[in-house]
């Protein structure tokens, strides 16, 4: 899968724009860069959203137990990669059908979210459980929710294209070509959110994350790490009922 956003969607890392710009390698533009995993890919999935956002995915090469989807409602467009363990009780959590599958359920969390504040965002994730990565864009609001689970099992890669875009995949060799040194592993048990302005951990909310630059002959540009003592983060259900993870 592929969200590829402009600077005027998400402020880029500047840990991830010092790293290209301390070890310079060929980048390209995110128009190259969706072309190419357009053609790199079997009947993949691309939408364009304005100038500022492309979203693509495709089945290929996906694994039985991460595999790939992408949905949208309300215009609310989501990526999503693995699977939930605890999908059958989100569904009736939130009210939706038996059918409903995991795109679906993330989007409807995000929209209790926006829609239900003050909710804080880790609680968008907090109470997922299992194998997943997924990009959220909310186009109401330019708002973009980016998280990938607590094992980190499901791969999610983040950098900086060379016109300044910031693109999530899960494939890290496709957008090491065109991010060059201003590419890292997005941490797991983390999410992004433009509406909060930075990185943070849902399962410790109130640790700090550091931003540590790589050695030069490293791929990456920067590694992050949760910062302070392991605290589980108390979430809420529907009810407001509080949960512990």
């Amino acid at each position: 899968m592929l969200g590829v956003f402009s600077s005027e969607i998400v402020t880029p890392p500047e840990v991830l724009v010092a790293a290209g710009n301390r070890s310079p390698s060929p980048r390209t533009t995110a128009l190259a860069l969706m072309n190419r995993y357009i053609k790199s890919n079997l009947s993949p999935v691309s939408i364009q959203i304005g100038d500022q956002v492309s979203l693509a995915y495709s089945r290929q090469n996906a694994s039985l137990l991460q595999p790939r989807s992408f949905g949208v409602k309300d215009d609310i467009f989501c990526l999503f990669q693995g699977m939930l363990d605890n999908l059958g009780s989100l569904r009736q959590e939130y009210g939706l059908a038996k059918s409903s599958d995991e795109v679906m359920l993330v989007i409807e969390a995000y929209k209790a979210l926006r829609d239900r504040a003050p909710y804080p965002p880790s609680h968008v994730v907090g109470h997922l459980s299992g194998n997943f990565a997924f990009v959220v864009f909310d186009k109401s609001t330019s708002t973009l929710f980016v998280a990938s689970d607590q094992s980190g099992r499901v791969p999610l890669y983040w950098g900086i294209t060379a016109d300044g875009f910031v693109a999530f995949s899960d494939d890290a060799e496709m957008l090491k070509g065109a991010c060059g040194k201003s590419l890292a592993s997005f941490p797991q048990g983390c999410f992004f959110s433009t509406a909060v302005g930075e990185l943070r951990s849902y399962e410790n909310p109130k640790n700090k994350i550091t931003a540590i630059p790589a050695a030069d002959e490293e791929i990456w540009g920067a590694t992050f790490k949760v910062e302070g003592p392991v605290v589980l983060a108390a979430t809420v259900n529907q009810e407001g009922t509080p949960l512990l993870w």
